[in-house]
C-alpha cells in the first residue's frame, strides 16, 4: 500500500493532474484549475487551524487525495478525495485500498485533533462514493442541518455527517 503523505507545495502539480480531469471527463464537472481556488492555495485553504490535506503517492505520481477543512466548533469538512482510476478498489497483495488509508488517515488526524463531526457533499449520482461513506459510518443529513460554515458545493445535493466518538 502507497504512503499516505501531508501535502507540501511540490506536490501542487500532482494534484491538480489528478482532480481536474477526474472531475471533468468522469463526473462531467464544467469546472477548471482556475475555479478552485483551494487547489491554488492548499495551504491556506486546508491546512490550518484543524484542517490538513493528504496525498498518495505512487512512484511519485499523486495517486489520491484528500482534505479536512476547519469549519470550526469542533467541526471538519471532508473535501477533495480523488483517487485514480488505477488505485481504485482493494489492493489484491495487502486488501488495502487507497481510498480506505485516506479517509482513515483524515478520521485518525480528527479524532487526535478532538472533532466531533465531519460533513461531506457529493453529488447523487456517485452511488459508489455513496456505498464507500456509508460502508465507513456517515449518514445521511438533510441539507438543512448543516453547520452554517460547511463550503457548500453547487453541484453538491447529497450530504453526510460522521459523528466521532
Amino acid at each position: 500500500m502507497a504512503e499516505v503523505l501531508g501535502f507540501i507545495p511540490p506536490f501542487g502539480q500532482g494534484v491538480r493532474d489528478l482532480i481536474v480531469p477526474i472531475q471533468q471527463d468522469e463526473f462531467g464537472i464544467d469546472i477548471t484549475y482556475d475555479d478552485q481556488p483551494d487547489l491554488q492555495d492548499i495551504p491556506g485553504f486546508y491546512q490550518n487551524g484543524t484542517g490538513n490535506f493528504w496525498v498518495v503517492l505512487d512512484d511519485a505520481h499523486v495517486v489520491g487525495t484528500i482534505a479536512l477543512k476547519d469549519i470550526g466548533n469542533a467541526q471538519g469538512a471532508l473535501r477533495k478525495m480523488f483517487v485514480a482510476s488505477s488505485h481504485r478498489g482493494a489492493d489484491p497483495k495487502t486488501g488495502g485500498s487507497v481510498a480506505a488509508e485516506l479517509l482513515n488517515t483524515l478520521l485518525g488526524h480528527a479524532r487526535m485533533v478532538g472533532l466531533r463531526e465531519i460533513f461531506l457533499g457529493t453529488t447523487a449520482q456517485f452511488k459508489a462514493a455513496h456505498r464507500f461513506y456509508e460502508k465507513h459510518g456517515f449518514g445521511l443529513i438533510d441539507a438543512g442541518n448543516l453547520p452554517e460554515a460547511f463550503p457548500r458545493m453547487a453541484v453538491d445535493t447529497r450530504f453526510y455527517v460522521l459523528r466521532l466518538g
